[in-house]
């Protein structure tokens, strides 16, 4: 029988390329995000292509009526979820603290740490009954150093960092693994989001080096869950070559 992943915020970057290679190695797949045309799209094409089955979800992560009511309902054949990738997330703006706008504060809370919280509460109860699951969360490495102007976006990562360690620690006894993965810059719609469709100020951020990709991103999440049932690789910081951390890049 194959195994069940569910990735949030699989209509575009890492949770596309995560539905893609999860596929791609025989898994079914629940894919959730917002934007319903193109949640519609992949599972026609993870279809086709995959010869899998398809679960899709359209809903915010925000939204903790909405998320509890879809995941503690969807069909008894699709509860024995393996593996939750918690990728739904974002940036919003790069201003400095006094010129934040609050809204986009707001939007970062609600969906890069709320969002981690009721995905996971809502479908626990299904890994617990089943002794087993892994949860995978994608952080950043906003979440390991602060930079300027990251305020509100590097304290969601951070946040994004506790939770894990505090899901590691809590579900030790249901053998539930909780991985981590922070991934250093890399080249998708990430900045377009951030710079709210400013596809120039975008494409800067990307000049003069090569990024990380999400097919990248999408190898190493399948790697960290592909380990042994006694091995959880815990946490793992991941950048492209030109980058040491939240401060150092070198464009050359």
């Amino acid at each position: 029988m194959n195994k069940i992943v569910l990735i949030t915020g699989a209509t575009s970057g890492f949770g596309k390329a995560s539905a893609e290679k999860f596929a791609a190695n025989g898994y079914n797949v629940i894919i959730t995000g917002r934007r319903k045309d193109r949640i519609e799209k992949i599972k026609e094409d993870l279809e086709k292509k995959f010869f899998v089955k398809t679960l899709p979800l359209v809903f915010d992560v925000q939204d903790k009526k909405v998320v509890f009511e879809t995941l503690q309902n969807i069909p008894d054949e699709w509860k024995k979820i393996d593996v939750l990738i918690n990728n739904a997330g974002l940036a919003l703006g790069r201003d400095y603290f006094e010129e934040a706008d609050l809204e986009d504060w707001e939007i970062m809370i609600d969906t890069n740490v709320k969002g981690i919280l009721y995905v996971t509460r809502a479908i626990l109860p299904f890994m617990i009954a089943e002794k087993k699951g892994h949860i995978i969360n994608i952080g950043s490495v906003a979440g390991k150093e602060v930079y300027e102007k990251g305020n509100a976006y590097c304290a969601s990562k951070y946040a994004v960092d506790a939770i894990s360690k505090a899901l590691r620690i809590d579900l030790l006894r249901h053998h539930i693994k909780v991985t981590a993965i922070h991934p250093g810059a890399a080249e998708t719609e990430f900045s377009l989001v951030r710079f709210k469709e400013n596809e120039e100020q975008a494409k800067k951020i990307y000049e003069g080096y090569t990024p990380l990709s999400a097919q990248d991103v999408a190898d190493i999440i399948f790697y960290c869950a592909s380990a042994p049932a006694h091995v959880c690789i815990n946490d793992l910081v991941v950048t492209c070559l030109a980058q040491a951390n939240s401060y150092y890049l070198y464009k050359g």
